[in-house]
């Protein structure tokens, strides 16, 4: 039975900033990657995730693909995306994937999944499909990667990021604090051995974190330092919004003045590229990470 963490449903939900207002999706772009989508029968952690900018990244012809389902055997208290025992893997994915990408003429695709712990590979044989069918349809296109948390199966690691993708990302969420609380089934450590993994395995390696969980700024300071000690290229940062009452409550909305404060010390401690917004999320501009 998997282990749901203990989410204050009583605290009181804050009311958003003006920084944080988005546009509706509009346009014929969005018409037309929603349609694909559709078509297709793929899922996207824009709508999963209950993305902020979906209207932004659709309307501009690209989207983040989630495959290998839309259920996670994980229960994080921040994610939108369901929670339970998926079905059978669907081998037919890869294959719609790469011509949704080739017909969408995306010059650099993001590839997420959910966690499927259940499996002895983590989904590393589907991740590794999906990989070589874009490239093999759409061989000018880049790809980025985020992939979950393998709990140390190392060899399916390696089989995830050896198709040829340029960026492979997972992220580390949020602070060490704060992880029993927000990643309950993850361990810090490990999260920051896999990232150290693919670095060593020759990939451009990316991480992205919240904020606003009630963490404070020298903890943001030392998972800096923590990423890149262990390899990390590129850092994203962006607010934590709650999806739903039944997830955390947002314990600060984080003035923009303070991203750009993360930014800025990011720089200097060595990465090569930080991301940092109230409304940045993993693969948001992610074709700038290259």
């Amino acid at each position: 039975m998997l282990e749901l963490p203990i989410v204050d449903q009583k605290a009181p939900r804050r009311r958003k900033p003006d920084w944080l207002r988005v546009k509706l999706p509009t346009g014929e772009n969005f018409k037309k990657v929603r349609a694909l989508v559709d078509q297709y029968e793929l899922n996207t952690i824009c709508q999963s995730g209950h993305c902020p900018n979906m209207g932004e990244c659709w309307g501009a012809g690209t989207a983040t693909f989630m495959i290998l389902g839309n259920t996670c055997t994980r229960s994080c208290s921040f994610c939108a995306v369901k929670t339970g025992r998926p079905g059978e893997y669907d081998e037919d994915e890869p294959r719609r994937v790469a011509e949704a990408i080739q017909l969408m003429q995306v010059k650099h695709a993001v590839l997420t999944s959910v966690n499927r712990d259940e499996r002895k590979d983590r989904g590393a044989e589907i991740w590794y499909e999906t990989v070589r069918l874009i490239k093999e349809n759409s061989p000018t296109t880049t790809i980025e990667t985020l992939i979950p948390d393998v709990r140390a199966t190392w060899w399916a690691l390696e089989r995830m990021i050896s198709a040829g993708q340029e960026v492979v990302s997972h992220n580390m969420e949020t602070v060490e604090r704060l992880y029993r609380k927000v990643r309950p089934q993850a361990k810090y450590a490990r999260s920051l051995e896999q990232i150290q993994r693919t670095k060593d395995f020759g990939k451009r390696t990316k991480s992205g974190i919240m904020v606003g969980l009630g963490e404070t700024q020298e903890e943001v300071f030392k998972i800096m330092d923590d990423l890149v000690a262990h390899g990390c290229d590129v850092l994203t940062i962006g607010q934590y919004l709650q999806p739903t009452k039944m997830h955390l409550a947002v314990a600060e909305y984080v003035h923009p003045d303070v991203f750009a404060k993360y930014k800025e010390v990011g720089m200097e401690k060595g990465f090569a590229f930080v991301e940092s917004g109230p409304l940045v999320r993993s693969s948001y501009h992610a074709e700038r990470h290259l």
